[in-house]
């Protein structure tokens, strides 16, 4: 058969049912329904006369026809990614600033891989980060203090458009050997009597107090830490329990350092989105840093989903 029927979308198509392991994510990652991805993949084994997935693994395995397709995917579409960007580039110029604000404590250690991607093909950008806590990160974008905001609520807001990057699962963190360990997931009448190791932040930017304990009734002692690893160390230490993204603290669960457990009987999911000003939403500079990173987060970090915002 003729090549000129396989397209773009063929291979965007493969390579998200690759990287996400099953229709069903890769529907979520494409933003279309399951059975959309479904009829799309058999239509091309149709035209190619030619099985591409192996339906009966799990995850879904390629055959030796969707691999070959798969390899011509990770050849083209970042060429076919990089001449986009340098049309864009043409029209809208190369040059720019972001300052970025971040609401997440943990976001730095996938959003600094990001940044240097990015700034490998948009060296006329220049990048700041925006430190120290922000009561109203949105806000900074209205009062012209910042371009670009990571944050964890979409709400709108005038004059502010939002983009979703993912959705990942807070885990609670407990030593090994606490007797909580032996449970499935946790409750929040197991948190009641513990002290509870957050950062430096308000109750109600915390999503384990304002969506699980607080509905509860539930009060913990607080114990707050700057760094990632210090709210870990004192976990480790049975000074308490915490709840972190499953993401910031996969390599300590690996080491047996600390043990974790899902927050309820299907977990407690939070998003992070990206805001920033309607007028700057259709630049190519602003609008290829949040597909950077969007495409860097799915690459990098486990267990995270497609986000979803809400019309």
């Amino acid at each position: 058969m003729s090549t000129t029927h396989i397209e773009l979308r063929h291979l965007r198509l493969l390579q998200a049912v690759t990287e996400a392991g099953g229709m069903t994510a890769a529907a979520e990652r494409l933003h279309l329904t399951q059975s959309a991805v479904s009829h799309q993949l058999k239509a091309l084994e149709d035209a190619l006369g030619l099985p591409l997935v192996e339906r009966a693994t799990r995850p879904l395995g390629l055959t030796a026809a969707g691999r070959r397709l798969l390899t011509l995917a990770h050849a083209a579409l970042p060429q076919v990614d990089a001449a986009l960007r340098d049309l864009a580039k043409l029209k809208d110029g190369d040059a720019g600033e972001l300052r970025i604000a971040v609401e997440c404590h943990t976001c730095y250690d996938w959003l600094m891989p990001a940044m240097d991607s990015y700034r490998d093909v948009w060296p006329g950008v220049e990048l700041d980060l925006l430190g120290g806590f922000q009561a109203d990160p949105v806000g900074l974008l209205l009062d012209g203090r910042a371009d670009l905001v990571i944050t964890s609520e979409a709400v709108p807001r005038a004059g502010v458009a939002y983009a979703p990057l993912f959705g990942f699962e807070m885990l609670a963190l407990l030593p090994p050997d606490h007797p909580l360990a032996t449970k499935k997931w946790l409750l929040p009448a197991d948190f009641a009597g513990h002290t509870l190791i957050t950062y430096p932040v308000p109750e109600d930017r915390l999503d384990l107090i304002r969506r699980v304990l607080a509905p509860a009734g539930i009060k913990p002692a607080r114990r707050e830490a700057q760094l990632t690893v210090a709210i870990l160390q004192l976990v480790a230490s049975r000074r308490g329990l915490a709840a972190l993204p499953a993401w910031a603290v996969a390599p300590y669960l690996e080491r047996g350092y600390i043990a974790a457990r899902r927050i309820g009987k299907h977990g407690l999911w939070a998003e992070l989105h990206v805001a920033v000003r309607e007028a700057d939403a259709t630049r190519a500079y602003v609008a290829d840093f949040i597909e950077t990173v969007k495409r860097d987060s799915f690459a990098r970090l486990p267990g995270i989903r497609p986000a979803i915002i809400a019309p």
